[in-house]
């Protein structure tokens, strides 16, 4: 359904009117009414006469302008649908989001979780069958993890690599349970399974309907761990957060308190993606 917008959702939007662009320079007068018709079409705005009035400009300037973005396509025109946004603006989308670096993007909302939990951050993506980690704030409470930026783990063993695996089929779960015991590390190749396989399922089948996982010592002996999965604009898992620490500070009922915790940074984390826009 068509949004319409009226003076205050333009200034919410950034569109200025005539008025309002009486100060600014010639060049970025243009510059900006460009901008608000971008953000004229995008809000809804369907013809000239619709973008003319949320601009304030009058028809043969407002056209003058859409011409100039359906030529250099960052809006298309069409009799039925009128002014929709163009396929340039979905190339540089992509572009944008390929320029994104997770690790530089991320790191303000783990600072956070640190802050709030006092626990060890993790940040982490899959690598194969692996957890890779990109980033790691050590906690406050005086332990030491294993873990370290640039390490590998089975990626069904830790709590980040479960959320990781949130996203897929209980195949793909199956196989890479499987692979927890084989891995190539000389830290991971003596991890065993400790919990059969139907176990495993059905505790990801309750991780996957909440949208989080645990790391219940399945990786390193007394860590325990909530994790959250990130995802981006096309609502893909392509990474995951998690706070570990000690069972003595990590007891269920906190685990189960922190799962909001976490999942409101990933959820921070995934909106600067571009997810659930």
């Amino acid at each position: 359904m068509r949004k319409s917008l009226d003076s205050s959702d333009s200034k919410a939007a950034g569109i200025h009117t005539d008025e309002q662009a009486v100060a600014a320079p010639s060049g970025t007068q243009t510059l900006t009414r460009g901008l608000a018709v971008l953000q004229a079409v995008a809000g809804g705005a369907r013809d000239l006469k619709e973008i003319a009035k949320l601009l304030g400009t009058t028809r043969s300037t407002t056209h003058r302008l859409a011409s100039c973005l359906v030529q250099e396509r960052y809006l298309r025109f069409t009799p039925n649908a009128g002014y929709v946004l163009g396929p340039k603006l979905i190339e540089l989308g992509f572009q944008a989001r390929d320029e994104v670096s997770l690790a530089v993007v991320a790191r303000p909302y783990l600072e956070q979780l640190a802050e709030q939990s006092g626990d060890t951050i993790h940040l982490a993506l899959q690598d194969d069958d692996d957890v890779l980690y990109l980033d790691k704030i050590p906690g406050k409470k005086g332990l030491e993890m294993r873990s370290r930026v640039g390490h590998r783990m089975p990626i069904a063993t830790t709590g980040v690599g479960k959320a990781l695996m949130l996203g897929m089929d209980e195949e793909e779960w199956k196989s890479l349970y499987q692979k927890r015991s084989s891995a190539t590390s000389a830290d991971t190749s003596r991890l065993l399974p400790k919990r059969s396989w139907s176990e495993f399922r059905d505790q990801m089948r309750q991780y996957a309907k909440g949208g989080y996982a645990f790391d219940l010592e399945d990786n390193e002996p007394s860590i325990r761990c909530v994790a959250a999965p990130i995802y981006d604009a096309g609502h893909a898992i392509v990474a995951a957060i998690s706070v570990s620490s000690t069972v003595p500070y990590m007891p269920l009922k906190r685990m189960q308190t922190l799962i909001a915790v976490v999942q409101a940074a990933a959820a921070g984390i995934s909106s600067e993606l571009g997810a659930g826009r």
